[in-house]
């Protein structure tokens, strides 16, 4: 069985009107009140009628870089899929990270360019 998309992430310049912005055109409640200023993005703003949809999160990016958007699949291991990523060829970005409790990421760049995120499966 191969491991699941989780969460959905768009960094960019002014997160204020970003939030603005996909929240009037795809109907997302987005909450940035936390100790990151992350916007998340509530799931059950974000599924259609058969329940399909994932949360995801809207962020700002540091000065010199315009941004990204990409998608985490959550993984027994982020060291370990980093470490294999990169024997496929991938080059590594950032990670294993740990921003906050219960929270371990990383992003690498696929063969071919992709920026792709690897959660770690909560309690793993």
């Amino acid at each position: 069985m191969g491991y699941p998309v989780v969460h959905f992430e768009i960094c960019g310049k002014d997160p204020a009107k970003q939030h603005a912005f996909f929240g009037e055109l795809f109907g997302w409640k987005i909450d940035a009140n936390n100790p990151l200023n992350y916007g998340i993005v509530d799931r059950e703003s974000n599924v259609n009628g058969e329940g399909a949809g994932i949360g995801g999160g809207i962020c700002d990016v540091p000065p010199g870089y315009d941004g990204h958007t990409t998608f985490y699949v959550e993984v027994p291991s982020v060291a370990d899929s980093l470490d294999q990523a990169e024997k496929l060829g991938a080059t590594r970005v950032m990670g294993p990270e740990t921003p906050m409790a219960d929270l371990t990421i990383g992003l690498f760049h696929s063969p071919s360019g992709q920026l792709v995120g690897v959660v770690q499966a909560p309690g793993a």
